[in-house]
């Protein structure tokens, strides 16, 4: 999983407190800056290559020239060629313990869904979802880009196509003019209609669109609209997105972020926020009519059509190593350490860019003849680099992931952490073991109870992948009927959790907020909406 943030937006939205900035003259700076973080963190990139996907997010990655994201694209694909010659294999293969996972495979070819990244250095079969053995992007499993209605041209729609982008996330937010005001987006309903006909005609038949419920369009100060009203705006937003029929929806209650104008203006007592009882109704009519229309929901905020999950997304919730590209950006090895860069365009710039500590590149891309011995230069000296072991930890491994070890001992190639812009955390047993059942209780598949037991031995040396056996969201939401076998197996496993969290969890499981289903442990779909409540009851 690779993660490009473009930091650059035209104009900043109500509600939004990400990272971005309006100085679209250092958007060549940013590029170039970015190609040498490329370069410098290749050992990490050649290790978050499963699931293999790339995300470009922001800001408004959409303002971003197509010529320079293919730069981006081009530096990824020179930095797995050379992380294959130098660590005597591919890429694309991960070492996990005594596992060798393989990528998705199917058939290769360009054209239709997922096409051929436009990365030099091509030739050969590559296989969809894997790098080849040289290094060279094949054909991603999932490419996305998020875009703005409002820059979705038919030749700008096109180019992305032969770049390789296979899937785009667009942020409608809502199909009402009156709200999209309110929240200072820059496109009309009627601009994200023509912007979603553009990218079907440009051949993407995988579009993600977003919208936002919980929130109420009124003047600053001015009062407060009806819950009648309310609900009735959100019915013909999902009216909207349903004539559209896109293959991936993400739903979002609006929240009141510090830093935002929203933020300031809740502060100042101009904006009062919808009733809970309000949001909660809104979200049922979510649930209720995307399920009739065929969709599946998949995680609290998310549906798709069948087969159309979104895999990078799907690899934040089940502890996938992933890699962080950008100002502002976060990383993660799968196990136990964070890293991420400062939100902060100059000092990103005067990490990476031209002239730089941490070397040169350049303009078409490539790195100068300094640039992997400065890699490790800027390696922490503290701490081990992603990839590396790290300490054995008294506890045992409390990871839902298995660690990834790697065979990148090459001290050339160690991830780059420059102190100037990069910090990091090392999680501990009790983080882990909190982060892993936020994350699985937040899918419709939940967590498995076999790792929620082996993360609660003190004496645990590893825990089972809880990526294995991934099930299919049943449309049930009652425990299925089981045999006896089974009913005791797990039984038996809920009476190895620790005394408190068994008591918790027989308390929800009592009262219908968890249900168990092919021994996994679940937040039903009804109860979806108050998740973060049923967690927090649970730790």
């Amino acid at each position: 999983m690779i993660y490009i943030h473009f930091p650059f937006c035209k104009s900043f939205c109500t509600y939004c407190d990400f990272y971005s900035v309006r100085e679209k003259d250092r958007i060549a700076q940013y590029t170039q800056s970015l190609l040498r973080e490329i370069s410098l963190r290749k050992a990490f990139l050649c290790q978050c290559t499963s699931p293999a996907t790339l995300y470009v997010g922001g800001g408004t990655p959409s303002l971003w020239p197509v010529e320079q994201l293919g730069e981006a694209v081009a530096a990824i694909s020179a930095a797995l060629r050379e992380g294959a010659a130098d660590y005597g294999r591919p890429c694309g293969a991960l070492r996990r313990g005594r596992d060798t996972l393989a990528l998705a495979g199917g058939t290769a070819g360009g054209g239709g869904r997922g096409g051929l990244c436009g990365a030099p250095g091509g030739g050969g079969r590559a296989v969809p979802g894997t790098w080849d053995g040289r290094g060279n992007v094949g054909i991603f499993a999932e490419f996305t880009v998020e875009v703005n209605p409002d820059d979705v041209m038919e030749a700008y729609a096109r180019a992305l196509r032969r770049l390789g982008v296979n899937r785009v996330s667009m942020g409608v937010q809502s199909f009402s003019d009156r709200s999209l005001r309110w929240m200072a987006r820059r496109h009309s309903s009627d601009g994200a209609v023509e912007a979603f006909r553009v990218l079907r005609s440009a051949g993407f038949d995988n579009i993600s669109l977003d919208l936002i419920f919980g929130y109420d369009p009124v003047a600053w100060g001015s009062g407060s609209s009806s819950d009648e009203e309310l609900m009735q705006l959100w019915s013909d937003d999902l009216d909207a997105v349903l004539r559209l029929r896109p293959e991936h929806i993400s739903a979002y209650q609006m929240g009141i972020e510090e830093g935002s104008v929203l933020g300031e203006m809740a502060a100042a007592g101009r904006y009062r926020e919808p009733s809970d009882e309000l949001c909660a109704a809104q979200y049922a009519l979510l649930q209720q009519r995307l399920t009739a229309a065929g969709y599946l929901q998949y995680e609290v905020s998310n549906f798709s059509l069948p087969g159309r999950r979104a895999l990078h997304n799907s690899g934040y919730w089940d502890r996938s190593p992933y890699i962080g590209l950008g100002p502002g950006a976060h990383s993660f090895d799968g196990d136990r350490r964070r890293c991420w860069n400062v939100p902060d365009l100059d000092r990103y710039i005067a990490a990476f860019g031209v002239g730089s500590a941490s070397g040169g590149f350049s303009a078409s891309g490539g790195v100068s003849a300094s640039g992997d011995a400065l890699a490790s230069d800027v390696a922490p000296a503290s701490t081990p680099a992603f990839g590396e072991d790290l300490p054995a930890s008294s506890c045992g491994s409390a990871s839902s992931a298995v660690p990834i070890t790697g065979d990148f001992s090459t001290s050339a190639y160690r991830d780059c952490a420059v102190s100037s812009v990069v910090s990091e955390e090392i999680l501990t047993d009790e983080d882990v073991l909190t982060e892993t059942i936020m994350l699985g209780l937040r899918t419709v598949d939940g967590l498995p109870l076999d790792v929620l037991v082996a993360m609660c031995r003190p004496s645990s040396s590893s825990v089972p992948d809880s990526r294995s056996g991934f099930a299919q969201p049943s449309s049930s939401t009652v425990p299925d009927s089981r045999s006896g076998a089974a009913e005791n197996s797990c039984q038996s496993l809920l009476s190895q959790l620790p005394h408190p969290l068994r008591t918790s969890v027989d308390r929800l499981l009592a009262t219908g907020s968890l249900i168990l289903r092919d021994d996994r442990l679940s937040i039903p779909p009804s109860r979806l909406f108050i998740s973060d409540s049923i967690i927090r009851e649970l730790l």
